[in-house]
């Protein structure tokens, strides 16, 4: 096992560098032999780090602890399912998870129908550079098949806040997501090496960067509803550096998959197009390197490797490889790009989304490096915590919402401002009409009613959009309302797929408002028999008892919850022992219905007669995970379907009203 595990991982960087010789050489020579032979190589990539990963698999599965990596993650007692998920617990196994999951996206691309692409061989290279690094970095520093000086009885176990179902999926899928935008980062650098700056690269792409993005929103998500339940302090988003790092690419290609619509339909935005997503595969590294390096405090960081040099060395190159190119194109690329015609029209509200969006990327960047900023030229290391986030990032985000829903009312190329007023009307009407509510039922909180009322306005706009095209395609062909709804989604799916998305925003933004400006929090101690009110909520503590599960101590508290003088069932927040580790694991009791959630922690306690406990309340969290729901079915409903914009764009003109 261990001759195996060492031998994938060493074929796996002589296959890499053979690759990409057999590549130059071959457009060197413009020889389909040498192309082909490099196209073997990356599928023999697959085959190696695929005998890699399962081997890894194979001895967590059956508790090999003559492995360090195994030994340092998982246990006996740990149930098979975490002890398969240690894969992706340390360093070498999540670098492991890395190449594995990079020369698999590197086969599909390689033997995709696009393999005779001119553009392949570079694309081939440029992720084989990619797969290249990981191997290099686990055979020089952290090799998952390392073995003990000494062979342990047993190993240390898995940190308890990995074991949950939440962490099963949150790195996987940000895994997923980060490497997936090494694809359309390779055809943008091949498509200016080769000065082919139309739109083919984004054609061949957008699919990859359509499942980047929905992975990546699925990584977050699913991180933010481990943490509410994992973490016990009873929120879901901490502006955590590394929970930073997995959302700065989000945002900048969020902005990517709105600009490439223009360059699509308008032959517009190609240098920021390709920036975009350079700058988005550069901070995927980026957030790598700060989980690697532990240069910055986290709960996710992996703070005591040296790995985050290799990680800055890599991206340095990378970052300094794509300036070149760019710099290099800059003059052709710009000669044959189009200018915006009019400041009022849907090209404008889409670069302006985009500079907003790369100004949030670049508040969240700056908030989360300038502690170590702070720290090299002043010597005094500044905390920037969640005020300074909240402050910043709340007005952008506002306004992003209130620009989502604008731009679809907006025609292309120039607007007319009466007609574009006259869309507004109704959306408008309905933004207004939630603040009277929202005032009239006594709600305070100004800031909050605002952000409230432009997520009301922006789902109000989707759903006129909805309407409108229902409406039209019902007076074109005289179908049913059902059927013309559904043949109107299902032939353009890009379009709907992404008004799925915008609401499924809409949904979370009220989570997210109302959570944060109306949750409550008590902090009691209590004696066994009485009992806890806060809001409607009253939670009698009838006692603490002690069991083993799975071999760790568990400490229960027993609570009576009644809502509104109503009994509604127990609930009963744990503390869980650990042998293994220092501190015990906090499991979160939660009663939760459509508008709020009742949040209990056990926090401490003197005898088990007399506890304490934090009890919240938070309104609206589970729209959080429901709006997070409606945006993968959004995307995935995109993702599936979608033509090219120019040809969807001609066969829809006709039921359109924005296009007329």
């Amino acid at each position: 096992m261990y001759l195996i595990g060492n031998i994938s991982i060493y074929l796996g960087i002589v296959i890499s560098l053979y690759g990409i010789i057999a590549n130059i050489v071959g457009i060197k020579k413009k020889s389909s032999k040498w192309i082909e032979s490099a196209r073997g190589a990356v599928l023999s990539l697959a085959f190696v780090a695929s005998i890699a990963s399962f081997l890894l698999l194979y001895l967590l599965g059956t508790s090999q602890f003559q492995y360090k990596y195994v030994a340092s993650y998982t246990n006996e007692s740990l149930p098979m399912a975490y002890k398969l998920t240690a894969f992706w617990a340390g360093n070498a196994g999540s670098l492991l998870l890395w190449a594995f999951l990079l020369a698999l996206y590197a086969a599909m691309v390689v033997f995709s129908k696009e393999k005779k692409n001119p553009m392949m061989p570079y694309v081939s290279s440029i992720l084989m550079v990619n797969i290249l690094f990981f191997f290099t970095v686990m055979a020089l520093n952290a090799n998952p098949f390392e073995m003990t000086d000494k062979i342990p009885a047993d190993g240390k176990g898995l940190n308890p806040m990995l074991q949950n179902p939440g962490m099963i999926l949150h790195p996987v899928t940000l895994y997923m997501g980060y490497v997936g935008l090494a694809v359309p980062f390779a055809f943008g650098i091949a498509a200016l090496i080769l000065k082919r700056m139309d739109s083919e690269w984004i054609k061949l792409t957008r699919r990859w960067t359509l499942l980047a993005w929905l992975l990546l929103t699925l990584g977050n998500v699913i991180g933010g509803w481990w943490a509410y339940l994992e973490l016990g302090w009873g929120g879901y988003w901490a502006w955590d550096p590394v929970e930073n790092a997995s959302f700065l690419p989000w945002l900048t290609v969020s902005a990517f998959l709105h600009s490439v619509m223009i360059q699509e339909r308008k032959n517009m935005l190609k240098t920021w197009n390709v920036s975009l997503i350079i700058l988005s595969y550069i901070l995927t590294l980026f957030g790598t390197f700060l989980v690697r390096s532990g240069i910055l405090t986290s709960v996710h960081a992996f703070g005591d490797s040296n790995l985050g040099t290799y990680f800055l060395v890599f991206m340095a190159f990378m970052m300094l490889f794509s300036l070149y190119v760019v710099m290099t194109r800059y003059g052709m690329i710009k000669k044959d790009s189009s200018p915006i015609e009019s400041y009022f029209s849907k090209e404008s509200s889409f670069l302006l989304n985009n500079l907003i969006l790369v100004a949030a990327a670049f508040a969240v960047f700056w908030g989360t490096m300038y502690p170590l900023i702070s720290e090299t030229f002043t010597g005094t290391k500044v905390n920037v915590g969640a005020p300074y986030f909240d402050k910043v990032m709340a007005p952008i985000l506002l306004v992003l919402i209130v620009l989502m829903g604008i731009c679809p009312l907006i025609a292309w190329q120039k607007a007319v401002f009466e007609k574009f007023m006259k869309n507004m009307l109704w959306p408008l009407a309905m933004g207004v009409a939630t603040a009277i509510i929202l005032f009239a039922f006594g709600i305070k909180g100004i800031y909050a009613i605002i952000g409230l009322s432009a997520a009301s306005f922006m789902f109000g706009t989707h759903l006129q959009e909805f309407a409108r095209g229902i409406s039209a395609r019902r007076k074109a062909t005289k179908e049913s309302i059902l059927k013309a709804a559904f043949k109107l989604t299902v032939k353009n799916q890009r379009r709907y797929g992404g008004y799925i998305v915008h609401i499924g925003i809409a949904v979370i933004a009220v989570g997210v408002i109302s959570s944060h400006s109306y949750s409550t929090e008590v902090l009691k101690t209590v004696d066994a028999g009485n009992s806890i009110k806060t809001g409607d909520y009253s939670l009698r503590f009838n006692e603490l008892t002690e069991h083993t599960k799975n071999g760790n101590g568990v400490v229960v508290a027993d609570i009576d919850v009644t809502y509104k003088g109503k009994y509604i069932g127990k609930i009963k927040p744990e503390k869980i022992f650990y042998e293994t580790w220092p501190e015990p694991s906090t499991e979160v009791a939660i009663k939760t219905n459509w508008s709020q959630d009742l949040y209990v922690v056990l926090s401490s306690w003197e005898n088990k007669d007399k506890v304490t406990f934090m009890v919240k309340v938070n309104p609206f969290v589970s729209w959080i995970w429901m709006g997070g729901i409606i945006m993968v079915i959004g995307t995935a409903f995109a993702l599936i379907g979608g033509r090219p914009t120019t040809f969807r764009y001609q066969i829809n003109k006709g039921i359109s009203r924005v296009g007329g």
